[in-house]
Parts: C-alpha cells; structure tokens; sequence
C-alpha cells in the first residue's frame, strides 16, 4: 500500500459500494478521504472506513455545493491534494433517451467532473502531491446494445482526462482515469438476490480472471495513481477490469477449430 499519509482526498460519488472500495483503500494508506455524495446512507456508511472519512452531502450538479464542499474541506484538513471523481449516473435509454436525460447524465458524468476540479484547481495547485483520478468504464470502448448514454459520457472522460493532464501538467497536477470491468455493486448484489457466486458465474466469459472485481481491488489502483509511486504516470486511463479490454470477439475459446466440428 503507498503512503498517502498527511494528504486530503474528495471522492465524488463516495457513498456507493464500489466507491466504499475506494475510500477504504485511501483511508488505509493514511489519507482523510471526503466523501461528497447525495446518498445519506451510504455517506455515513462511508464514515465508518477510516478515523479521518468524513462525509459532506454534495449535489456535484449545484455549483454553490461545490465550493461548499471544497471550503469546508480546506478550512477541516487544510488543503486538497487528491480529486477522485466517481460519481456517475446510469439514466440511459438507448436511442430512446430523451434530450433531457442526455442533458442530465451529461451534467452528472462529466461537465460535475470538470467543475469539481475546477473548485479545487486552487488548492491541487498548492500541493506538492496533486492527482486527479476520473472514473471511466470498459463502456467507454465497446458498443453495448440498448447503451448510448453512459458509454458516451464515460468515452468522453476518457478524452478529458487527456485534455485535463496536458492543461495541468505547469501546475505539477497529475490526471488519470481508471476503466473498471464489472465490479461488485449495489446493482449487482440487487439484481442476483446477493448472489456473488451466481454473479461471477455471469461475468466470467467477459473477464480473464473469471470473475467479477472488488471495490476494493479498484481502489488499490487509484491509491497507486493518486501516490508518489505513480509520479511518471498522467494522462494515461488504467484498466483495472480483469482481462475484459483484452479479450476479443472470439473470447476465450477457439474460434477456427469451430470450423472443421
């Protein structure tokens, strides 16, 4: 585990199950982690992963929550050396979505993103140890059917992280994105009846490792990104998504003896 001791971490999206995976991983290498998220529950839930995880109810789409949210960061540990921005929003209808809903998942996945570290720019600024990490998705690569909306918005961010390390690269700001497979989830645990066996049975065709990633497993690797231990390392987006990106159409079973049964 890098040492991440002494530096303040806001995670977006905090309260979720995966990004309790996350805000752990920080905690446990020493960083007071703010947890920014309109889910209350799962804030206080957040709470309970570290001494120093404290979290602050965040609208990220609300500008005046925004530098709410870095003011009382900044004045409680004293500065900002770390953005996460992992919060996201899966209102996506296909080609069925409506202006509005493109509008608003837009807002969410991506322009919140920006404006986060546009209310923290100042204070990165000031830190010897800046990092950005912005959450991505293999739905950025791939077309998935009856998808338009999500993978949109996470393939943009893809391209903003660039545009974001090459604009921050004077102010000593590392940028990198992190593209998650399929990780255990809310989502997941609902829809298998809290399953996990069943659930990596399912992903198991999508992903070398044949099964499904911990939340935690995602948050060692933004822990590396956001560390000394990845001080070469910007503008670059990070699989962390157990083979999926890697495995082709023809996955993992032979396709071209196929041809002769």
């Amino acid at each position: 585990m890098p040492d991440l001791s002494g530096r303040t971490a806001i995670v977006t999206g905090g309260a979720t199950l995966l990004a309790h995976g996350v805000v752990g991983a920080l905690a446990r290498a020493g960083a007071r982690v703010v947890v920014a998220d309109v889910d209350e529950a799962g804030g206080v839930a957040a709470e309970k992963l570290g001494s120093d995880v404290v979290f602050v109810r965040t609208d990220i789409t609300d500008d005046a929550a925004l530098a709410a949210l870095v003011a009382t960061t900044a004045e409680r540990f004293g500065g900002i050396d770390i953005v996460v921005n992992l919060a996201a929003t899966y209102l996506d209808n296909g080609f069925g979505t409506s202006r509005q809903d493109w509008l608003t998942a837009l807002n969410v996945n991506l322009v919140s993103a920006v404006e986060t570290v546009r209310h923290a720019h100042p204070y990165l600024k000031a830190s010897e140890h800046a990092a950005v990490v912005n959450f991505t998705s293999i739905s950025s690569k791939v077309g998935q059917t009856g998808r338009w909306v999500y993978p949109a918005s996470k393939a943009a961010i893809v391209q903003l992280t660039r545009s974001m390390a090459l604009d921050f690269a004077a102010d000593g700001i590392r940028v990198n994105s992190v593209s998650p497979g399929w990780t255990w989830s809310k989502i997941m645990d609902d829809l298998s009846g809290g399953d996990r066996a069943k659930t990596d049975r399912v992903a198991a065709p999508f992903h070398l490792t044949g099964r499904v990633g911990d939340g935690a497993e995602i948050g060692h690797v933004v822990a590396f990104l956001v560390s000394d231990d990845a001080s070469v390392v910007t503008g670059a987006d990070w699989a962390a998504d157990g083979g999926y990106s890697a495995i082709g159409p023809e996955r993992t079973v032979p396709a071209i003896p196929q041809l002769s049964e």
